[in-house]
């Protein structure tokens, strides 16, 4: 979590808003708001657990017919894209799992809940993507070196199954919520899939029609580079909001500023930290002088609704004080 000068961590969410009693003239009072109103993209995490489900059947029982193809057909695109497929396999089960996780209610050992958790497998999930396109750009380099027959008849049918059976499982995951990075990942592993599907079924068509075997695994390559970059996105998001990094499109200067001109009374706003348990959940502390004739409940409830209103931050912690005179 960010460092803040007086450490007060917002509550759980779905703590009911409460207001410090009015302090004495230069002694801070402390407001720890959530804001009771739904989110208007909040998402529906049964749905969202259901939809990995089902794509995990899905994926994890043909990737097993695939590989096998693979290995009979002599196809590194079918190889490629079977072994695509286990790593998909075990994220969509770590994705699902995390999804469980996540719907755990708050404890006093783990105040903010697991929302972190389906973040982490976000970044496992990226990482193991990176790992697989790396592999595939390898082997394909090493199949350019070395050419190997390639049985075009077989490599074609599966690829067409293959292609639909991820269509399947990309419509399931793309009706989910698609500001959960968990679920973000999971349709990234099936896009991948989707992906290598297209290619193997490209290049069975070129090696019918000319015999020409380097298309699988230059294909292969191309579907690798798009995985990987990604793939790269992903982890990346993932790791800046494990680190406690500022979410995205919030500016703490512009919103010390904005507050200062629109909330009557509030003179300075120092300390803005600002972080997120999830790309959904973005969390703010900050420290605020009203002057001395200024109301301590009314600074602190119009300090909320602007934040609110104004910048979409509805879970905060908020230090008032009051300017010495």
């Amino acid at each position: 979590m960010s460092a803040h000068p007086h450490d007060h961590a917002p509550h759980a969410h779905g703590t009911p808003d409460h207001v410090a009693p009015a302090q004495e003239d230069g002694h801070a009072g402390h407001d720890h708001g959530h804001m009771t109103m739904r989110h208007a993209h909040a998402h529906d995490h049964h749905g969202d657990e259901r939809r990995l489900l089902l794509a995990l059947l899905l994926t994890g029982g043909f990737m097993v017919a695939e590989a096998v193809a693979g290995v009979l057909s002599g196809s590194l695109a079918l190889l490629a894209d079977a072994g695509h497929m286990l790593t998909d396999s075990a994220a969509l089960a770590l994705s699902w799992w995390a999804a469980r996780v996540a719907k755990r209610p708050a404890t006093p050992e783990r105040s903010f809940g697991h929302h972190r958790f389906q973040v982490l497998a976000a970044l496992v999930n990226g990482s193991a993507l990176i790992v697989v396109a790396l592999w595939i750009v390898v082997e394909a380099v090493r199949r350019l070196a070395e050419p190997v027959e390639v049985l075009g008849g077989t490599m074609l049918a599966v690829a067409v199954l293959g292609l639909l059976v991820n269509a399947g499982a990309f419509g399931l995951l793309h009706g989910g919520s698609q500001e959960n990075l968990n679920i973000r990942g999971a349709v990234l592993h099936v896009l991948g899939d989707m992906l290598g599907s297209v290619g193997a079924i490209v290049a069975a068509g070129v090696i019918l029609a000319t015999g020409w075997t380097p298309i699988d695994p230059l294909l292969s390559v191309l579907v690798a580079v798009l995985i990987l970059r990604s793939a790269w996105v992903l982890a990346g998001q993932a790791w800046h909001i494990l680190m406690e990094g500022t979410p995205e499109g919030f500016d703490p200067k512009a919103i010390s500023a904005d507050l200062v001109e629109n909330v009557p009374g509030v003179v300075q706003v120092d300390h803005v930290h600002l972080w997120s348990l999830t790309p959904e959940r973005p969390l703010v502390t900050l420290d605020a002088r009203i002057t001395p004739g200024t109301d301590h409940e009314s600074a602190l409830h119009a300090l909320r609704e602007r934040l609110v209103q104004a910048h979409g931050l509805r879970h905060a912690t908020i230090e008032v004080s009051r300017r010495e005179a």
